[in-house]
C-alpha cells in the first residue's frame, strides 16, 4: 500500500473519503479474522463497490516484487479481508456492469471496509466505466485459480544463517503453512508476517535449503536446493495451485427395502345372531402390522471445502 493511494481518483470522484464512506453503506459478514493460520475463503458470491488505484512503481503490502504481467490486481480493506497477508497471491472473481475479471491480491486497503474493493485501473475498465470512479460489484474466492508458473522462492534482503525470511509466489491458495529445513537438518516452521514473507527469527543455516509449503485445503509440496540468495526469485519446479480438495461425502444411508404385504379385504356380510359361546371358535384374524420404507436419506454433493463459515482452518 502507497501513500498515493489517498490521492488517486477514486477519491477525486467522489470528492473525498467522506463522500465514499457514506456510499459504501454496505454490511457484509466478515470473511476472516486475520488470524495466523488462514481458513478458506467463501465462495459464495458477496456484494460490494470497486474503485480504482495506481500503484505507481511501488510495491504493495504482499511485497511481490512486480504486479502481475496482465495487470489484474487487486487491494483489500486492512483492516478486514486482506487478514494480515492471508489473503496475498489468492485470487478473486469481480463481476460489474460491463463484465467479470479475475483479479490477483497484492495489496492492502487501509481505508477499504469489507466488501469494498480496490483494483488495478486495468481491470476496473473490464468491468465498469473508468468515468464512474465506482461501481457496485459482485465478488466471490477463485480458489485453485491458474497461476503463470511454478512455485518461486524469494529471500528476503537481510536474511543469513541466523536470520531467514522467504516470500512464496504462484500458490493461488491461501497458505497454511512454510516450513523450512538446512542442510541436512529438521523442518522449522515459519511465521507469515503482515508483509506476507514467513520468518524463521533463528534462521537455518547457510542453505541450500528445503521449503515445504502447504494450503488451506492440506496440500502440500516441497520445494528442494533454494539458496540463500538474498533479494533474489527462485523459480521451482513444483506447482501447488488447482489443488482442491473436495469434502468427503456424509456417509449414505442404506436403505432398507421393506415390502408392505396384502391385508385380507373385509367383505360386507348381513348381520346373524350371536353365536353360542364356545370353546372351539377361532379367534377373529389380525390384520398384519404395515412398514413404510424409509425415505431415502439425501447424499450432500462432494463441493469445494472453500466455506469459511463451515470449515476449520487445517495447519501443519
Amino acid at each position: 500500500m502507497t501513500a498515493s493511494r489517498l490521492f488517486s481518483p477514486r477519491w477525486l470522484a467522489l470528492g473525498g473519503a467522506g463522500v465514499l464512506a457514506a456510499v459504501l453503506g454496505v454490511a457484509l459478514v466478515l470473511q476472516n479474522s486475520g488470524s495466523a493460520c488462514a481458513a478458506p475463503p467463501s465462495t459464495s458470491a458477496a456484494k460490494g463497490k470497486a474503485t480504482y488505484f495506481f500503484m505507481e512503481g511501488t510495491l504493495g503490502n504482499c511485497s511481490f516484487p512486480s504486479v502481475p504481467a496482465d495487470d489484474l490486481y487487486v487491494a483489500l480493506g486492512q483492516k478486514n479481508q486482506y487478514s494480515n497477508g492471508a489473503a496475498c497471491g489468492t485470487y478473486i472473481d469481480v463481476t460489474g456492469p460491463k463484465g467479470k475479471v479475475r483479479v490477483k491480491v497484492i495489496d492492502s486497503c487501509p481505508e477499504c471496509p469489507v466488501g469494498h474493493l480496490d483494483l488495478s485501473l486495468t481491470a476496473f475498465k473490464k468491468i465498469g466505466k473508468q468515468s464512474d470512479g465506482i461501481i457496485p460489484i459482485t465478488y466471490k474466492a477463485a480458489p485453485g485459480a491458474a497461476v503463470p508458473g511454478p512455485i518461486s522462492v524469494r529471500v528476503k534482503e537481510g536474511s543469513s544463517q541466523y536470520w531467514l525470511s522467504v516470500l512464496i509466489d504462484n500458490h493461488s491458495n491461501r497458505l497454511a503453512s512454510v516450513k523450512i529445513a538446512g542442510k541436512g537438518g529438521s523442518f522449522k516452521s515459519a511465521t507469515r508476517e503482515d508483509f506476507n514473507y514467513w520468518t524463521i527469527p533463528s534462521g537455518v543455516g547457510n542453505g541450500p535449503f528445503k521449503v515445504r509449503i502447504t494450503d488451506v485445503y492440506g496440500n502440500s509440496v516441497t520445494a528442494g536446493n533454494i539458496k540463500l540468495a538474498v533479494g533474489k526469485t527462485q523459480k521451482t519446479t513444483v506447482r501447488l495451485a488447482g489443488s482442491i480438495k473436495a469434502q468427503p461425502e456424509k456417509a449414505k444411508a442404506t436403505k432398507k427395502a421393506v415390502s408392505k404385504k396384502a391385508t385380507p379385504k373385509p367383505t360386507a356380510t348381513k348381520a346373524s345372531p350371536k353365536p353360542k359361546a364356545s370353546s372351539s371358535s377361532a379367534a377373529a384374524p389380525l390384520l398384519e402390522s404395515t412398514v413404510e420404507a424409509a425415505p431415502p436419506a439425501v447424499t450432500q454433493p462432494a463441493d469445494l471445502d472453500a466455506n469459511l463459515a463451515a470449515n476449520t482452518p487445517r495447519c501443519s
